[in-house]
């Protein structure tokens, strides 16, 4: 079984908010990936985005300077 790491998990309201923010980080290359929402996560559309744990402090500051919507930014070990 695969030991869990603490990530940042990064959840979204709609689907188009989640496909916004995988083109917006391919783009400028940060790191992460589309994964389905964790289970211990309540979100609204199923699809979250999950990136190493050090970028919980500045990922927010990061998607409001490129206009993206979320619902919430959180650490867990997934």
């Amino acid at each position: 079984m695969r030991q869990k790491e603490l990530k940042t998990v990064v959840t979204f309201h709609t689907v188009t908010e989640a496909i916004a923010m995988e083109t917006a980080c391919m783009k400028e290359e940060i790191p992460g990936r589309i994964i389905p929402v964790p289970r211990e996560i309540k979100a609204g559309c199923g699809l979250s985005w999950v990136m190493p744990a050090d970028w919980v402090r500045n990922i927010s500051q990061w998607m409001e300077k490129k206009d993206l919507s979320w619902e919430s930014v959180g650490e867990y070990f997934i």
